[in-house]
Protein backbone atom coordinates (compact mmCIF):
# COMPACT_ATOMS: atom_id res chain seq x y z
CA UNK A 1 0.00 0.00 0.00
CA UNK A 2 1.25 3.44 -0.85
CA UNK A 3 1.35 6.42 1.06
CA UNK A 4 -0.58 8.63 -0.86
CA UNK A 5 -0.83 11.94 1.47
CA UNK A 6 3.65 11.51 1.18
CA UNK A 7 3.67 13.62 -1.45
CA UNK A 8 0.47 16.17 -0.76
CA UNK A 9 1.74 19.47 1.19
CA UNK A 10 0.38 22.90 1.40
CA UNK A 11 2.88 25.85 1.09
CA UNK A 12 4.95 26.85 4.21
CA UNK A 13 6.79 29.22 5.12
CA UNK A 14 9.92 29.51 7.29
CA UNK A 15 10.44 31.79 10.48
CA UNK A 16 11.49 34.69 8.47
CA UNK A 17 7.55 35.50 7.15
CA UNK A 18 6.85 36.30 11.31
CA UNK A 19 6.69 39.91 10.98
CA UNK A 20 7.75 41.43 14.52
CA UNK A 21 8.44 44.66 12.68
CA UNK A 22 4.62 45.32 12.23
CA UNK A 23 4.29 45.88 16.19
CA UNK A 24 3.77 49.25 17.71
CA UNK A 25 3.33 50.70 20.45
CA UNK A 26 1.45 53.32 22.82
CA UNK A 27 3.07 55.05 25.99
CA UNK A 28 1.48 53.47 29.20
CA UNK A 29 0.30 56.56 31.35
CA UNK A 30 -0.07 54.15 34.82
CA UNK A 31 3.62 52.62 34.84
CA UNK A 32 3.81 52.61 39.20
CA UNK A 33 0.40 50.33 39.28
CA UNK A 34 -0.01 46.34 38.08
CA UNK A 35 -2.86 46.46 35.82
CA UNK A 36 -3.61 42.95 34.02
CA UNK A 37 -4.11 43.48 30.30
CA UNK A 38 -5.94 40.90 28.72
CA UNK A 39 -6.19 39.93 24.63
CA UNK A 40 -8.22 37.10 23.60
CA UNK A 41 -8.55 35.65 20.30
CA UNK A 42 -9.98 32.86 18.60
CA UNK A 43 -8.54 33.60 15.32
CA UNK A 44 -4.38 32.37 15.77
CA UNK A 45 -3.43 30.05 13.24
CA UNK A 46 0.47 28.49 12.02
CA UNK A 47 0.27 25.29 9.95
CA UNK A 48 2.34 21.94 11.14
CA UNK A 49 6.05 22.09 9.62
CA UNK A 50 5.46 18.34 8.67
CA UNK A 51 2.24 18.44 6.83
CA UNK A 52 0.94 21.79 6.21
CA UNK A 53 -2.10 21.04 7.99
CA UNK A 54 -3.34 24.30 9.48
CA UNK A 55 -3.10 24.78 13.54
CA UNK A 56 -5.85 26.84 15.26
CA UNK A 57 -6.05 28.06 18.36
CA UNK A 58 -7.37 30.37 21.48
CA UNK A 59 -4.88 32.44 22.31
CA UNK A 60 -5.05 34.73 25.60
CA UNK A 61 -1.85 37.49 26.21
CA UNK A 62 -1.76 38.41 29.18
CA UNK A 63 0.55 41.02 30.94
CA UNK A 64 1.40 43.79 33.49
CA UNK A 65 2.91 46.85 31.29
CA UNK A 66 5.82 48.85 32.10
CA UNK A 67 5.90 51.32 30.22
CA UNK A 68 4.46 50.52 26.94
CA UNK A 69 1.34 49.39 25.48
CA UNK A 70 0.87 47.35 22.34
CA UNK A 71 -1.31 48.78 19.57
CA UNK A 72 -4.03 46.34 18.62
CA UNK A 73 -3.90 47.19 15.30
CA UNK A 74 -0.24 46.35 14.91
CA UNK A 75 -0.83 43.14 16.97
CA UNK A 76 -3.23 41.83 14.95
CA UNK A 77 -1.29 41.89 11.90
CA UNK A 78 1.76 40.33 13.98
CA UNK A 79 -0.42 37.33 14.73
CA UNK A 80 -1.88 36.86 11.19
CA UNK A 81 1.80 36.66 9.84
CA UNK A 82 2.11 33.08 11.42
CA UNK A 83 -1.02 31.71 9.06
CA UNK A 84 0.79 30.01 6.83
CA UNK A 85 4.66 29.50 8.82
CA UNK A 86 5.27 26.08 9.40
CA UNK A 87 5.94 26.20 13.31
CA UNK A 88 5.54 23.70 16.06
CA UNK A 89 2.72 24.72 18.21
CA UNK A 90 5.25 24.60 21.68
CA UNK A 91 7.36 26.85 19.30
CA UNK A 92 4.88 29.28 18.22
CA UNK A 93 3.82 30.30 21.83
CA UNK A 94 7.12 30.66 22.96
CA UNK A 95 8.28 32.92 19.76
CA UNK A 96 5.40 35.23 20.85
CA UNK A 97 6.52 35.18 24.32
CA UNK A 98 9.64 35.73 23.20
CA UNK A 99 8.99 38.69 20.82
CA UNK A 100 6.60 40.56 22.55
CA UNK A 101 8.45 40.91 25.73
CA UNK A 102 11.81 41.84 23.42
CA UNK A 103 9.34 44.54 22.33
CA UNK A 104 7.10 46.02 25.48
CA UNK A 105 9.27 44.76 28.28
CA UNK A 106 6.60 44.37 30.55
CA UNK A 107 6.51 43.39 34.28
CA UNK A 108 5.45 40.41 33.45
CA UNK A 109 3.75 38.36 30.50
CA UNK A 110 1.48 34.99 29.59
CA UNK A 111 0.75 33.75 26.69
CA UNK A 112 -1.88 30.77 26.29
CA UNK A 113 -2.44 29.37 23.29
CA UNK A 114 -5.36 26.70 23.61
CA UNK A 115 -4.88 24.44 20.16
CA UNK A 116 -8.05 22.69 18.40
CA UNK A 117 -8.31 18.52 18.74
CA UNK A 118 -6.66 16.62 16.39
CA UNK A 119 -6.13 13.17 15.90
CA UNK A 120 -7.98 12.92 19.37
CA UNK A 121 -5.55 14.98 21.17
CA UNK A 122 -5.96 18.99 22.19
CA UNK A 123 -3.21 20.89 23.53
CA UNK A 124 -2.60 23.94 26.05
CA UNK A 125 0.41 25.85 25.98
CA UNK A 126 1.18 28.43 28.54
CA UNK A 127 4.58 30.50 28.13
CA UNK A 128 5.45 33.43 30.88
CA UNK A 129 8.21 35.67 31.67
CA UNK A 130 8.43 37.80 34.56
CA UNK A 131 11.12 40.85 35.28
CA UNK A 132 13.85 40.38 36.88
CA UNK A 133 14.35 42.06 40.67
Amino acid sequence: MTDKYKERRFDIYGYEKIDKEVLESIEYEYPEKNTIVEYITDEFSSVCPWTGLPDNAKLTIRYIPHKKLVELKSLKYYLTSYRNVGILQEHAINRILDDLVEFLQPKFMEIIGEFQERGGIATRIIARYEEEE
